[in-house]
């Protein structure tokens, strides 16, 4: 009698339990991350050269100014970060006259309306200082085809109201003034209207030297070099209430020594009179050896402080170059898309586990 008892019970039992389902394919688990330590066993696959354009002077190469991939690549690619193929292009004015030219530094009037106009209609926009320096260091977004514009020399207020200030109020656009700080009498005839529009914050202004007149180079004196890179930037500071972060190379000259010492001194960019090309994020086109078919620029590359020595594009044969400025964009656009998911294979096995994840 127990027995039957007992298996009545197991048989009650059996059917009141839930019989498992069996699984399904969408059931199944997913394959799951592999770990910081199976991610150090893989091999990662070979980052790609550098994109270079034919475009450019063959003795102007690209230079990279961040050694480490991981970080390069996680500005790169990062969420909210410029769109691929972004390209900077400082530009140097000096004067703009009315009527014909006489000077090689001087673009009359109309030619510079009809710039200002071929750079709008082909999609290039302004920004200031502080947006080019972000999206050098940082990669920071800014318009695709953006433009720098720099004025060199002081300036008294009309310059900017006749000249800079319809495309302000038209289109957004910023001026940077590349400002000489020695105190004579022409600073005191223009330094309150320059003040004053800086505080209206369309003109920014930047250090273009001391003394200005004498260019630096490795042969200036430690005195001179603190002169015009220190002196200017503790002037600035008293006359306009804001530190300088860029320094445009009076005349052009430069040097290991005055790059250095700038470095030193707080300034994040430098700038010559070399139209080298376009910039980019950790792109910037210089020449390693002196040119005999261009003599007056100097070699930069062997100063090796790429953002201390940015090219820029004179005003006055620009337009003849925005074609192949937008080619080398869309072709660096292209060159970079196609190399990004080795870019991020890369940084995945390597970058990642110190670095984090790259946002979408």
């Amino acid at each position: 009698m127990e027995i039957a008892v007992t298996n009545a019970v197991a048989t009650m039992l059996a059917e009141l339990t839930p019989t498992p389902e069996p699984p399904t394919p969408n059931a199944a688990s997913a394959t799951p991350e592999p770990t910081a330590t199976q991610l150090l066993s893989l091999t990662p696959p070979a980052l790609p050269e550098v994109f270079v354009s034919d475009l450019l002077n063959p003795m102007d190469t690209p230079h990279a100014y961040i050694e480490n991939q991981c970080e390069y690549l996680n500005k790169k690619w990062n969420k909210g970060k410029a769109e691929p193929g972004t390209v900077l292009i400082p530009i140097m004015f000096h004067s703009i006259t009315q009527g014909e030219t006489t000077k090689d530094n001087a673009i009359s009037k109309q030619d510079y309306k009809r710039l200002m106009d071929d750079l709008y209609e082909l999609g290039f926009e302004a920004v200031n200082m502080q947006q080019a320096v972000d999206f050098l260091y940082e990669n920071e977004n800014i318009p695709r085809l953006s433009v720098l514009l720099i004025v060199d020399d002081r300036h008294y207020r009309e310059y900017f109201d006749t000249t800079f200030r319809k495309y302000y109020e038209d289109w957004g656009w910023p001026v940077v003034n590349s400002w000489i700080n020695q105190d004579d009498a022409i600073y005191t005839l223009v330094i309150q209207q320059n003040v004053d529009l800086s505080n209206e914050g369309w003109v920014d202004y930047q250090s273009h030297g001391y003394v200005h007149n004498i260019p630096m180079s490795d042969n200036s004196s430690d005195e001179y070099l603190l002169g015009e890179l220190q002196g200017s930037m503790d002037k600035m500071t008293r006359d306009f209430g804001k530190s300088p972060i860029a320094i445009i190379w009076p005349g052009g000259g430069f040097g290991v020594r005055p790059a250095q010492t700038a470095a030193e001194i707080g300034y994040r960019v430098g700038f010559t009179i070399n139209p080298r090309g376009p910039v980019m994020f950790n792109w910037v086109p210089l020449a390693d050896e002196s040119d005999p078919m261009r003599p007056s620029y100097l070699p930069e590359g062997q100063i090796g402080l790429p953002l201390l020595t940015l090219p820029r594009y004179w005003d006055t044969d620009l337009r003849a170059h925005l074609d192949e400025i937008r080619q080398i964009s869309s072709s660096a656009a292209e060159f970079q898309k196609a190399n990004r998911a080795t870019e991020l294979e890369y940084y995945r096995i390597v970058c990642e586990p110190e670095y984090g994840p790259i946002g979408e």
